[in-house]
């Protein structure tokens, strides 16, 4: 089976379900993402290692949360944990040459290996950074979109903050999935989804400090 055979399952079990989500998926090549000794793995939907005891998480977990977020063109988002690069890389063919990405990896190691991979990957709407993002960067701030690609005790106020109107984040939060939309300066729609496993967030606001 080929990644693309990958991302039809996807579609077919309606993990998948939205036009512009699922052709940046098969667009994006996961294999690109993944160390040498695994590529030839990239179709198989599981977790693989990266460097530094991290991970590029696994296809289904990738596309249940980007449809979350519900990414859209010419979006502002944040990507916290950013890793290999290939969720920063999705979002950034979603959100397209008017939109910008900030990919943010406090993990120097990770962030050298994620850095070389989205080089290659050619978008010029990324920018990716070594910084600890647990908080969010408010610098650019406020984001349509943030999106946490690793475990957090809690979601902290400096983080929400920094949403839009109408802006979503998405984040694990301990072993469940988090869904938050700001509806107005103080008040923010919530859905939980559990039974997920993630690594620990690094950083200020992290489990892993």
């Amino acid at each position: 089976m080929s990644y693309q055979n990958l991302i039809e399952q996807l579609v077919a079990n309606k993990t998948l379900k939205t036009p512009r989500i699922i052709e940046a998926f098969k667009k994006v090549d996961r294999t690109n993402f993944m160390l040498p000794e695994y590529r030839q793995e990239a179709d198989i939907d599981v977790p693989f290692p990266i460097p530094a005891g991290q991970t590029i998480s696994q296809p289904t977990t990738v596309a249940f949360m980007i449809e979350l977020l519900q990414p859209r063109p010419n979006q502002k988002i944040l990507d916290i944990g950013a890793g290999s690069g290939w969720t920063t890389a999705i979002l950034a063919e979603i959100v397209g040459p008017k939109g910008k990405v900030i990919g943010a990896e406090i993990i120097k190691e990770v962030y050298e290996f994620g850095k070389n991979n989205i080089e290659k990957s050619g978008y010029q709407n990324i920018e990716y950074l070594n910084i600890d993002a647990s908080g969010g960067y408010e610098k650019e701030a406020p984001f349509d979109r943030i999106l946490g690609s690793a475990s957090i005790p809690q979601i902290p106020e400096i983080l929400k903050r920094q949403l839009k109107l109408r802006g979503r984040l998405v984040i694990p939060v301990q072993d469940s999935v988090v869904l938050l939309e700001r509806i107005s300066k103080n008040k923010f729609k919530k859905a939980v989804f559990p039974f997920f496993a993630f690594v620990p967030m690094t950083g200020k606001y992290g489990r892993a400090n």
